[in-house]
């Protein structure tokens, strides 16, 4: 059986051209003057660096208040498909803004592009997460619980098994030693991931519910800003988002930082610390919640994560089992990078695993004995 040609990859004036026709099909006709100029809409890669995941530009920057994606294969366009009805779904349980697919359409034989509504916010990675973040995250967490199952899975969604977090620990062991030798990890922290307490943070047999498994930090067009140095995804912007100034702590919910342009950037934060949107749905899965409590804790830090899980009505243990599995995942992804595997730049690797491993007050609490043991986080 023959594989389909690899079409060439799109360039700014395919993309204008994708841009203008999409516009003009659009109820409502959105953006009518731009859709109707000589040249098209203005148009921009998000990111216009190539990597070696996607070989060309695949999100572009459409006017003030689109995003147009096109997926560089087929796989990537089923799981875009299956996106924009999954936002659909979610979109009345969620207290923050879901984008909204405004026109699709094939760029080439059997690939999707889509335009995409950009969502309102502070550049990703500006702002720290207030208060009022957290309870929005809080809100984010009880209406992903809340999404009926049923209606996720007949959209495809796939149904994923809780990780188990023995192995992790054994991997997560032997990363923590290349760190503690490349002073990237303190020695005092190294007795903390004999986790004892592994086989009581397994997860209880329940209900799946829908898990957005992006908040983390997703590519441009999804996912939650990191904390630290950028966002999108802290530490640096999503992959080619252009860097904006050091931050702390950025509310999760943006692609990556706007261009130069007096547009609003799409999803994150706000100067008041409110989470504004949340993108990229095309990894969601039916799982695990301690999963997103997990990115989250990599993302904005473990307290405020697990303060949002614990408004959202989680208990000591999904709370604990997402811390833990936050600062394993952490070492071992910061290992991979500095073995030079492919993954996040380093910067982000190292404000996750910050972040992952700040104290919380839930597990001083649970661990009475740990007090005073070793380096305190």
């Amino acid at each position: 059986m023959t594989q389909a040609p690899t079409p060439p990859p799109p360039t700014e004036d395919t993309v204008r051209r994708l841009a203008r026709s999409l516009l003009a099909d659009a109820p409502g006709k959105p953006d009518g003057a731009e859709a109707r100029a000589a040249d098209g809409p203005a148009v921009e890669p998000v990111e216009p660096v190539e990597t070696a995941e996607e070989p060309f530009p695949t999100s572009w920057w459409v006017g003030r208040r689109y995003v147009l994606r096109v997926a560089p294969d087929r796989d990537t366009s089923a799981r875009r498909r299956r996106e924009m009805r999954l936002r659909d779904l979610v979109r009345p349980h969620l207290p923050v803004t879901v984008p909204v697919c405004v026109a699709h359409a094939e760029w080439a034989p059997g690939l999707l592009c889509t335009l995409d509504t950009r969502v309102p916010g502070g550049p990703a990675g500006a702002h720290e997460v207030s208060a009022l973040g957290e309870a929005d995250l809080a809100g984010l967490l009880t209406g992903l619980r809340d999404v009926p199952v049923r209606q996720a899975e007949s959209l495809g969604v796939p149904q994923v098994a809780p990780r188990s977090l023995e192995p992790l620990r054994h991997t997560a062991e032997q990363a923590a030693q290349h760190l503690v030798a490349a002073d990237e990890f303190e020695p005092g922290r190294l007795h903390r991931l004999a986790l004892p307490q592994a086989s009581r943070l397994a997860a209880q047999p329940a209900a799946a519910v829908l898990v957005h498994h992006g908040l983390g930090g997703a590519p441009p067009g999804g996912g939650a800003p990191r904390r630290g140095g950028g966002g999108g995804g802290g530490a640096a912007p999503p992959r080619g988002a252009p860097p904006p100034a050091p931050p702390r702590r950025p509310p999760p919910g943006g692609a990556a930082p706007a261009p130069p342009a007096p547009a609003p950037p799409p999803g994150g934060g706000a100067p008041d610390g409110r989470v504004r949107g949340v993108l990229g749905w095309t990894d969601a899965l039916l799982g695990d919640p301690a999963e997103d409590i997990a990115r989250l804790s990599r993302a904005v830090g473990s307290p405020a994560a697990v303060r949002a899980a614990t408004l959202a009505g989680y208990g000591p243990r999904p709370c604990l089992r997402g811390l833990w599995l936050a600062r394993l995942d952490s070492v071992v992804r910061l290992a991979d990078g500095l073995r030079g595997r492919p993954g996040a730049p380093l910067p982000v690797l190292r404000d996750e695993l910050r972040n992952a491993w700040e104290a919380i007050l839930l597990e001083r609490v649970a661990e009475p004995h740990d007090e005073g043991r070793g380096e305190q986080d």
